[in-house]
């Protein structure tokens, strides 16, 4: 195909919607948009394609290059050039391309990520010092704060990822004997995970105080979360970088390193203590062949209690 009849946003933006029409769920489209938008920005940056007759495996050969001296991360270039295979794949489907010139190119190997949960200690100590502003504060800021430690309990007891907490809905939760959260991912049946008895009374306040700051802001929604400024609530729902940020200030707050990511690993390593490693794949959303190695050899260093929870 020749340079000029090689659109490269309008061939990406058809691709993303192609993935949109399969179920792509909008954290997995982001994903793949950015990384095509460092190959568009890379051969637009080189200016080849005012040089380049066709898209070759030069090019993609030049790119790899880009992306061994930009990202120290295997697993980060390995994801680049997957995007860019898929991408291509897709070109050649579609009769735009003779051959996919990525399929040339050898992919840097999968690492397992070594999990980095949040420390009992540190735990203890982020949940106490929120306990501790909670008490301290009042009209909205105590709600912001309510909202973190309801977030924190459903990500540490509930394996919760950013992208379930951002748009769960109240209908979501069910109380009684059992307490569980149920998820709806896109491409298998919902399911529900367990919680404990005490999450029951921590999220009836939770939400009883949600709803009195709702009448007062004159607004409506069915998110168990919401997004706000010092000085209203703005909307329903919280976005999975803002829940990031939530813990990114309290991490350089507090001289401590804790996530959503490393709070969820801490609860499955709790999960794998206490539960059977079917059930835990089934509450981490993978694949039964999915392998909880890592964790494994590492739960002996990694041990959790509810005692600081139960208390509060």
């Amino acid at each position: 195909m020749k340079t000029e009849d090689f659109n490269l946003s309008e061939l990406q933006t058809n691709f993303i919607y192609n993935l949109k029409q399969k179920g792509k769920s909008p954290n997995t489209l982001r994903n793949y948009q950015t990384d095509l938008n460092c190959f568009k920005n890379f051969i637009l940056e080189k200016k080849w394609g005012e040089k380049q007759k066709y898209v070759e495996a030069s090019v993609i050969r030049y790119y790899a290059h880009f992306l061994d001296k930009k990202y120290t991360s295997d697993n980060s270039r390995r994801r680049r050039l997957q995007t860019l295979r898929s991408f291509f794949d897709f070109l050649v489907a579609q009769g735009k391309i003779p051959q996919n010139p990525v399929k040339s190119i050898p992919t840097s190997p999968k690492f397992l990520d070594i999990p980095r949960p949040t420390s009992f200690s540190e735990l203890k100590k982020f949940w106490s010092h929120l306990t501790k502003e909670l008490k301290q504060s009042i009209d909205l800021n105590k709600m912001i704060i309510h909202r973190n430690l309801m977030i924190t309990l459903l990500i540490y007891k509930g394996g919760l990822k950013v992208s379930d907490l951002a748009t769960i809905k109240k209908g979501q939760i069910f109380l009684g004997r059992d307490p569980r959260v149920m998820l709806t991912p896109l491409k298998r049946d919902p399911y529900t995970i367990p919680l404990p008895h005490f999450f029951m009374s921590f999220y009836q306040n939770y939400i009883k105080c949600l709803e009195i700051e709702k009448v007062k802001n004159g607004i409506d929604f069915e998110d168990i979360f919401f997004n706000a400024n010092p000085y209203k609530i703005l909307a329903g729902g919280l976005s999975p970088r803002g829940i990031e940020l939530i813990y990114k200030e309290y991490s350089k707050k507090l001289k401590m390193t804790i996530t959503p990511k490393s709070l969820r690993q801490a609860c499955i390593f709790n999960w794998l203590a206490n539960k059977n490693e079917d059930s835990i794949k089934e509450w981490m959303g993978v694949a039964p062949s999915y392998g909880l190695g890592p964790y494994k050899e590492l739960l002996s260093d990694n041990v959790y209690s509810d005692h600081f929870l139960e208390e509060s």
